[in-house]
C-alpha cells in the first residue's frame, strides 16, 4: 500500500532533507528488511540521494541547476516554469532505498531530499515499502 508523506516547501528552489520522516514511516509500516520506493507525483518537483554533512553541496547544485537551466531560457511552454520542469526531469521522481534490520540502508554521508523547484508549495510523497 502507497503512503503519502505531506511537504511544504519554503522558496521557488528548496532542498528539504526528508531522510527523518522516511525513517518514522519505515518504523510505522512494520518492514525489518526489504526495499522503499519514495515517488514524487509533482512535474516540477524530484526527489534525490546526496551528502546531507556540509550544506555547501546544496548551495552548489542550486547554483549549477541555475547556470543549465536559467529562467531567461527561451522555451516554447509559456506557463513561465519551464526551467522548473526541466530540473524535475534532470533530478528524477523517484529512489529506491533498501531497509535492513528496520533501518534505511543508506551510506555514511547519504540523506534523500525533496527537491522543489517551483515554489514555494504544499506537495506530497508518495512511498511504498515491501519486505518482511
Amino acid at each position: 500500500m502507497w503512503r503519502e508523506i505531506s511537504i511544504t516547501t519554503r522558496a521557488a528552489t528548496d532542498f528539504l532533507e526528508v531522510t527523518g520522516e522516511l525513517a518514522a514511516d519505515l518504523q510505522k509500516s512494520g518492514v525489518k528488511t526489504g526495499m522503499g520506493t519514495v515517488f514524487v507525483p509533482h512535474t516540477t518537483a524530484g526527489i534525490m540521494l546526496n551528502e546531507n554533512a556540509d550544506p555547501d553541496v546544496l548551495y552548489d547544485l542550486k547554483q549549477a541547476l541555475d547556470k543549465i537551466f536559467p529562467h531567461s531560457l527561451n522555451v516554447a511552454h509559456s506557463e513561465g516554469n519551464s526551467a522548473a520542469h526541466l530540473k524535475a526531469a534532470l533530478v528524477g521522481s523517484s529512489v529506491t532505498l533498501p531497509v535492513e534490520d528496520g533501518r534505511l540502508k543508506l551510506g555514511t554521508w547519504q540523506g534523500v531530499y525533496f527537491c522543489e523547484f517551483d515554489g514555494p508549495r504544499r506537495r506530497k510523497l508518495w512511498v511504498r515499502w515491501e519486505g518482511k
